[in-house]
């Protein structure tokens, strides 16, 4: 797990004038237990000024409860969480500095698109004309100022979560909460609604902490990914540096397809230069070398597996067991003898090329510098 600040390192880019961003919000040694079983292990994490944070992992990862903690429906078992410095952990629900957006959206179905938006402003006794203009105002921004006068029943799914997040902008809260907003859509609405998130984000500066198990959905919406197993950091980062750069074989395996090639050894280390062992040959690589010559996985992407000649480096020689044309892609699954797991190929589709027979022998290539090394333990411990 990386430290804090191997974290910080990470966030500095996001302000592009090489300035970190302020944390707005920082969880410290926050831990939560249910009886003998932890659900959250004492995790550091800062959310930052205006970012697009994503919290993703699998199904008992505990992200849930680490937004659930935030927002204040959970009490932590251990840490603290300050808001702008300040300790938020015993303010209650309706007094914490931000809104949540739910799975399920939480609309008043008696209430029109308009109603349910201004509820907020009601209770905190804004004056009716300044209700209407900031009603409008949000409602331009999510698309909705034409159905201001239909109810819940009468919105498709995207519209209902448009309305769900026109209503926590409304108070112009410095932080959102989204947990799991797009989980009920279809896969073209939810695509769609991926891009408007963002774009809202974009335009409006309001932080998001965004949750999701989609690993497709966090790489394309996040400024930075926290990626979370077994209620712990495996490592926080940008799309780029998780997808390229894993800490360990489970963000590897995490996100996107990714070959494996274990158990590696070191025999040569010279910087980020290494020569290493594997059960499919002898291979030279050019990434980050963990602190270990044993115990180490090697991770190679299906789109940076080529078909090989014999002046191609770092080569391997493969049976071919499916060939798969999806649209622009063409899927090729390999199997080598002394490996227990199927290697995949993704190679551009091109009208008229012939792709490789099943059964037959392939020869696979990928350059020393489209690989990562990875320590076995998914802690990277």
């Amino acid at each position: 797990m990386p430290s804090q600040d191997t974290v910080r390192t990470d966030s500095d880019a996001l302000s592009g004038t090489g300035q970190a961003r302020a944390p707005l919000l920082q969880i410290r040694s926050l831990e939560v237990r249910f009886g003998s079983e932890t659900a959250l292990q004492p995790i550091d994490l800062d959310v930052l000024d205006g970012e697009f944070l994503t919290i993703v992992g699998p199904s008992g990862s505990g992200k849930t409860t680490l937004l659930r903690v935030i927002a204040g429906f959970q009490v932590p078992s251990a840490g603290r969480i300050e808001f702008e410095g300040h300790d938020i952990l015993n303010t209650p629900i309706n007094a914490r500095p931000f809104n949540t957006v739910f799975q399920d959206y939480a609309l008043f179905p008696h209430m029109t698109v308009r109603g349910n938006v201004s509820f907020g402003l009601k209770v905190r006794g804004v004056k009716r004309n300044q209700i209407e203009e900031d009603v409008d105002r949000v409602l331009e921004i999510v698309g909705l100022l034409q159905l201001g006068n239909r109810y819940p029943a009468q919105l498709s799914g995207g519209q209902q979560q448009r309305t769900a997040l026109a209503r926590a902008m409304i108070c112009q809260p410095r932080l959102i909460l989204l947990d799991e907003p797009l989980a009920a859509l279809d896969a073209t609405m939810r695509q769609q609604m991926q891009s408007f998130l963002k774009s809202v984000q974009r335009k409006s500066g309001i932080t998001f902490l965004f949750v999701t198990h989609d690993q497709s959905e966090a790489i394309t919406m996040s400024d930075r990914i926290c990626v979370l197993n077994t209620g712990a950091i495996m490592q926080i980062g940008e799309p780029r540096q998780l997808y390229y750069r894993p800490a360990n074989r489970f963000v590897a395996s995490f996100f996107g397809d990714s070959n494996l090639i274990e158990p590696c050894r070191v025999t040569e280390h010279a910087g980020r230069f290494a020569r290493i062992s594997t059960p499919v040959g002898q291979f030279e690589v050019q990434c980050d070398i963990p602190d270990r010559t044993q115990g180490l996985v090697l991770t190679v992407r299906p789109e940076a597996f080529v078909a090989a000649g014999d002046d191609h480096s770092n080569i391997i020689d493969f049976e071919v067991v499916a060939v798969n044309f999806v649209g622009s892609e063409t899927v090729t699954r390999l199997r080598h003898a002394s490996l227990p797991d199927i290697i995949t190929m993704k190679s551009k589709s091109a009208s008229g090329a012939r792709p490789p027979a099943v059964g037959s022998q392939i020869r696979v290539g990928f350059d020393k510098d489209q690989c990562s090394l990875v320590p076995a333990a998914e802690h990277g411990s």
